[in-house]
């Protein structure tokens, strides 16, 4: 089965995009993030022509993540669902689809270090740390897909030196993704690309994209018996070319299930 996470920068603006990779592509499951719409204005139809159903947590001109799947959708939970007050921002999906529990998750930007925007996207990654060991834990078909917003190691930048002091590669944000790894879920796509230097995310600005001057902070995190079956992990560089592209790649993860 396939499945693949983007960060779409706006699913209004590039829906037509969305549709005409996954016709390409023919996934399974796939999370999306920073759809920037509310629950009513989703183009849930758009993705039922398609053959999927889907489900969305937005709340309209920011953040925003769906979860879109031809293998079914149950046992839907959005936010962290863990009893404490809500989260105000729409950042998390969870739904079962098929043999999979996934999670769309877009993580909190950061901003700049020490900033309370900082501080808030590590207690949210703490948060989700908590909800996986406790309520996920013991799931074998456990995968959170997403923009992290987090670079794991410096084969993550183009250049550590340039990002000296910024957000998504500081000691405390890459301890918080630790932390996930470390309940028991692996990062596949590094799995299958130890090498580094491959990237999801490109700055619009200044021909990023094309200097390759990037970051992986698309990250597909599994159970380890579930990323004992990845077969194949890329990123899909095309789809961040052309018009009006998402500033994100997709990452899509084969596994033989």
């Amino acid at each position: 089965m396939r499945l693949a996470t983007w960060n779409v920068n706006s699913l209004k603006a590039r829906l037509a995009r969305v549709e005409e990779w996954i016709v390409a592509n023919q996934p399974d499951v796939v999370c999306l993030q920073e759809t920037k719409s509310s629950d009513a204005s989703f183009p849930g139809l758009a993705f039922h022509a398609l053959g999927y159903e889907s489900s969305h947590h937005g709340e309209g001109r920011w953040n925003g993540v769906a979860i879109v799947s031809r293998l079914g959708l149950e046992d839907v939970v959005a936010g962290f669902g863990d009893g404490a007050p809500e989260d105000a921002e729409a950042r998390l999906l969870w739904a079962t689809c098929g043999p999979l529990r996934v999670a769309s998750c877009y993580v909190p930007n950061g901003r700049a270090v020490g900033s309370e925007h900082y501080e808030y996207k590590l207690r949210w990654l703490d948060r989700l740390a908590s909800v996986v060991e406790t309520r996920e834990r013991r799931r074998a078909n456990l995968v959170l897909c997403g923009d992290f917003n987090v670079a794991p190691d410096d084969r993550d930048v183009w250049d550590p030196e340039a990002f000296v002091g910024a957000t998504h590669v500081s000691p405390p944000e890459r301890a918080a993704l630790q932390r996930l790894l470390a309940s028991g879920l692996r990062d596949v796509f590094r799995d299958q690309h130890p090498e580094g230097g491959v990237f999801s995310w490109w700055d619009y600005r200044a021909g990023h994209f094309h200097q390759g001057k990037g970051m992986r902070i698309d990250l597909v995190l599994a159970a380890e018996s579930l990323a004992a079956r990845v077969t194949e992990a890329h990123i899909d560089r095309d789809a961040r070319k052309g018009r009006s592209p998402s500033d994100h790649a997709p990452v899509v993860v084969d596994l033989a299930l």
